[in-house]
């Protein structure tokens, strides 16, 4: 028997065939059928073969369908996040003190004064920056030195001044801003824009969403979480491109939140650099620090092929530190993927300014983020959702005053 199952080859079965799919099921045909020695063993290694099948495909969907309901519970926006927004613009549009001009008129200069530590921060969630603001001006140890420029859109500059009109964060300066505010986007053409426009035509062209993705049963698991990432609605909004268009110093996500004082950041020399980053292929943590441009690149395109390596060592968007006057000596004006758009123009800084990867995995420990300037929670399992990973969520949910009417009111818990 032993013999039989080692060298007889048998044709790859499918489920629903007349393969006993129970052992007594298989007992009882063997009984029915007096089967010899090798019949029994042809026919368990018949089954034991469906078996592995069926379950290496249950495993699958089973997988697709946990990156299904990650998709969809990342994409949506939660009702409390809904609810502080509406109740933050109701409040400007009702109480004066809400609509104040940001920052004060005799503050004003601050906004332009190259001897402050100024920090840009593009967002539409307006939870999520007042962490981050919160977070940058408690640790920093010169507060009235911080000059902090708020970015927003037009639907979310009613609730983002109402919070920060509300929400003094003194000494440091806060400035709110929307899109439509700025000179720029107000002209005929903004390359941010038409290169957002192209992505939505090239999208387009794909029908049928998240459905037709996990309902092709050739992909492979890890594939379709890729596609599923590439749906999130953050690549459509221009909050996470508009960074790259502003003339400031210190770019923060919205995703973030401070643990140290960055004002030593003003003290790297980039060597001539224009943007110092932290690179994602050197540090302890091999899930997280193993990314080079073969991971985010197309290098079956000739044009990618020819100008990039795929080896090189990729960098981290989310705490990046920009030399301006290097920057306005380039030809950088466009939108390509950051990768492109700044390759050649990267200096590497140490990792404890910028700890990766609080979104996608649960690995890193308390202990470990706590020694870091800033932590970043990129990936599906925001802070802010119920997916996020409950253990080092506390360090974002720290910076929150949860006694707060308008984060009481909607519900936002620890």
């Amino acid at each position: 028997m032993y013999e039989v199952f080692e060298e007889t080859e048998i044709e790859q079965p499918k489920p629903g065939s007349d393969v006993p799919q129970t052992l007594d099921d298989f007992v009882a045909e063997m009984k029915s059928e007096r089967s010899d020695a090798k019949a029994f063993a042809l026919r368990l290694k018949e089954m034991v073969a469906v078996a592995v099948l069926v379950m290496e495909q249950r495993t699958r969907v089973a997988k697709i369908q946990e990156y299904l309901y990650r998709h969809v519970a990342s994409s949506s926006i939660p009702k409390p996040l809904y609810c502080f927004a509406l109740r933050l613009a109701q409040e400007h549009s009702t109480n004066a003190a809400a609509r104040l001009q940001l920052p004060a008129p005799e503050l004003v200069p601050a906004l332009v004064d190259p001897s402050l530590y100024h920090f840009v921060l593009a967002s539409d969630n307006v939870l999520a920056a007042a962490v981050v603001s919160a977070s940058l001006v408690a640790n920093a140890l010169h507060p009235a030195s911080v000059v902090l420029h708020v970015i927003t859109d037009r639907k979310t500059y009613a609730p983002m001044q109402a919070w920060f009109a509300l929400h003094p964060l003194a000494p440091a300066v806060v400035e709110v801003k929307a899109l439509h505010h700025f000179h720029w986007f107000a002209r005929g053409r903004v390359p941010v824009m038409e290169a957002m426009e192209k992505d939505r035509a090239a999208r387009s062209q794909f029908r049928g969403g998240s459905s037709a993705i996990v309902a092709n049963v050739s992909e492979k698991p890890v594939v379709v979480a890729a596609k599923l990432q590439a749906l999130s609605p953050k690549y459509h909004s221009v909050m996470n491109h508009i960074r790259i268009h502003l003339p400031e110093v210190v770019f923060l996500d919205d995703d973030v939140v401070v643990q140290a004082d960055l004002s030593p950041l003003w003290d790297i020399d980039l060597q001539g650099k224009v943007n110092g980053a932290v690179e994602t292929c050197r540090g302890a943590d091999k899930f997280v620090m193993s990314k080079r441009l073969k991971n985010y690149l197309n290098f079956s395109h000739p044009l990618i092929s020819a100008n990039f390596e795929p080896y090189e060592c990729a960098w981290a968007y989310g705490m990046n530190i920009f030399d301006l006057d290097a920057w306005r000596k380039t030809n950088i004006r466009t939108l390509p993927p950051g990768l492109i758009a700044f390759h050649g123009h990267v200096h590497g800084i140490d990792p404890y300014w910028h700890m990766l990867g609080l979104g996608y995995q649960e690995n890193t420990t308390v202990a470990e983020a706590e020694k870091v300037a800033v932590i970043h929670f990129n990936g599906r399992a925001k802070p802010w959702l119920d997916i996020a990973f409950p253990e080092i969520r506390p360090l974002w949910t720290k910076y929150l005053d949860f006694s707060d009417k308008f984060i009481r009111g909607c519900n936002i818990r620890e």
